[in-house]
């Protein structure tokens, strides 16, 4: 197992699913792990789970669509614990239409939460990484940021967009021995996919060369490496946690 003792890990959207099952695989490999989402509430249960198994955890209210309280997010975090080595921006929303239906408000909700929340993220979070010369950014996105999917233009734009911008962000920070990588689940068994009926489960599970849909543990796996040092060598890269149904 990778070991993240002494690292200080701020992960969005930790609340549920793919953000609560990373927070608890890198608070067990070590890391302090700051948990962020909107609401106290189910982070709170998060935190006193990790705790309970003897890791160490912190809760912060943070809303990704609104630049102060991203920015405040991160400062607080160095504040409270000396640093911040690893950011993981997972937080995000959908809100699907086919294109021809969609509201502007719905595009722009989805880009500012999605995309430049995660933008405003390791911004705020690139001085103190460049200063201490280490830091890890691993950006959540998603394989139809790869392939595109019908109803959903305004999620597969903002995935896409975080693939580029984790490019560009490995290019800029490298010299600073920061990090930046992606990470792109397929279809995950989460909240967002238990309400699906087991015949859209079935289709979908027909995609996928592994013949089953991914668990939370598997992305958190993924980004567990990418957090360590043993990726000191990994940047600017997107690693695809899809069981096969998509081979770029």
């Amino acid at each position: 197992m990778f070991r993240l003792d002494g690292r200080v890990a701020l992960v969005t959207g930790a609340s549920q699913g793919i953000g609560e099952a990373i927070a608890k695989q890198l608070a067990a490999q070590g890391a302090t792990v700051v948990c962020a989402a909107r609401t106290l509430g189910k982070l709170q249960e998060v935190a006193d789970a990790i705790t309970a198994a003897g890791g160490k955890a912190d809760v912060i209210a943070a809303d990704l669509s609104d630049t102060a309280s991203v920015k405040a997010a991160v400062a607080t975090t160095v504040e409270r614990h000396g640093a911040i080595h690893i950011l993981v921006n997972n937080a995000g929303i959908t809100r699907d239409k086919l294109l021809i239906q969609m509201k502007e408000e719905d595009w722009d909700a989805v880009l500012d939460t999605n995309l430049k929340g995660a933008w405003t993220a390791i911004q705020a979070a690139t001085k103190p990484m460049m200063k201490q010369r280490y830091g890890r950014i691993i950006n959540i996105a998603s394989v139809v940021g790869q392939m595109g999917n019908a109803g959903q233009s305004n999620y597969v734009a903002a995935k896409a967009g975080l693939i580029g911008l984790t490019k560009s962000v490995a290019r800029e920070l490298a010299s600073r021995n920061v990090t930046a990588n992606a990470v792109t689940p397929g279809y995950i068994e989460t909240a967002m996919t238990a309400g699906l009926s087991e015949d859209v489960k079935a289709e979908f599970t027909k995609q996928i060369p592994l013949g089953r849909m991914g668990t939370p543990a598997d992305i958190a796996g993924a980004v567990a490496f990418l957090a360590s040092d043993e990726a000191g060598y990994v940047t600017g890269q997107v690693l695809s946690v899809n069981g096969g149904m998509l081979m770029p």
